[in-house]
C-alpha cells in the first residue's frame, strides 16, 4: 500500500519509484521533443534522480514528421551509445491515425511497444476524430496488434460513449500523468479522474518534450487523493 496525502505532489507520492515512462520524446532531433543529445542525457540524469527504471521512447511517427523504423533505430543507437546510467532505454513509437499510418498499415511497418512486441501506441488530432478511424484500429488488431490509445483525456471530441466504445473493440488507454495536475487543462484532467475511477487507464507516461514543463507538472498536486491512488496502481501494475 503507497501512503500519501491528498495535497501531497507528485515528486513526493510514490509514483516514480520503479517507475516505467510509457510515452516519451526524449529521443534527440526527430520530432518536437528533445532538440539534441545532450539534452536527452540531461533528461535521463533526471529520471535517474527520481527513480525511474525503464523508458519507453516515443518518437512521433506522423506527416509532419514522417520518421522511418530504420533513421529511428539509428538515433537510438546513437542515445544508447552515449548514455551510461542505469536506465533500461527501448525504442517504439507514437503513431498518428492519419494517411501516412495507413501506407505503414499496408507494409506492416512499425516499432511496438512493450515486451510482447504486439501493442501499437497510436493517437488522433486533440480536436477531430480521422476519417476511416474505425478501419485503421481493425487494420491494427488485423495485424495482430492491441492499439494503445496516447493520453484519450487529451482528445476533445471524445466523451465517455467513445472511451466504452474503443475499451469494447480491445483497444488499451496510456494516460499521461501530467493530465492529472492540470498540465493540459481542467477538461483533460476531469476526464482523466474519470477514466481513471472507471478502470480504463492501462499504462501511464510522461509524454515528455521538455524538462523544464515535466519538472513544473511534478512539483503540483492532484486534486483528488482517489485518483492518484489508481494511478499508482496503474503505474505498478501496467496492463501491458
Amino acid at each position: 500500500m503507497w501512503l500519501f496525502r491528498s495535497t501531497e505532489k507528485l515528486i513526493d507520492s510514490g509514483l516514480f519509484g520503479g517507475f516505467t515512462d510509457w510515452h516519451s520524446h526524449i529521443l534527440p532531433g526527430v520530432d518536437d521533443g528533445i532538440n539534441t543529445l545532450a539534452e536527452s542525457l540531461e533528461v535521463l540524469k533526471r529520471y535517474e534522480e527520481i527513480g525511474v527504471v525503464k523508458v519507453w521512447l516515443t518518437p512521433h511517427v506522423m506527416e509532419d514528421f514522417p520518421n522511418t523504423p530504420e533513421g529511428l533505430r539509428e538515433t537510438f543507437d546513437i542515445l544508447r551509445n552515449a548514455y551510461s546510467g542505469n536506465i533500461e532505454l527501448r525504442l517504439a513509437s507514437e503513431n498518428m491515425l492519419d494517411s501516412l499510418f495507413e501506407e505503414r498499415l499496408e507494409r506492416n511497418e512499425f516499432l511496438p511497444i512493450g515486451d510482447s512486441g504486439n501493442h501499437l501506441l497510436v493517437e488522433t488530432s486533440y480536436m477531430n476524430p480521422p476519417l476511416g478511424m474505425d478501419d485503421m484500429i481493425e487494420g491494427v488488431l488485423a495485424l495482430g496488434y492491441v492499439p494503445v490509445l496516447a493520453h484519450p483525456e487529451r482528445y476533445r471530441y471524445m466523451d465517455e460513449s467513445d472511451y466504452r466504445k474503443w475499451k469494447e473493440r480491445g483497444v488499451l488507454f496510456q494516460t499521461n500523468f501530467i493530465s492529472l495536475v492540470g498540465g493540459y487543462g481542467e477538461s483533460a484532467r476531469k476526464k482523466c479522474e474519470w477514466l481513471l475511477k472507471e478502470g480504463m487507464i492501462d499504462v501511464c507516461g510522461s509524454d515528455i518534450h521538455r524538462l523544464s514543463f515535466f519538472d513544473h507538472c511534478v512539483e503540483q498536486r492532484p486534486k483528488k487523493s482517489s485518483s492518484l491512488e489508481q494511478l499508482i496502481k496503474v503505474a505498478k501494475n501496467p496492463g501491458i
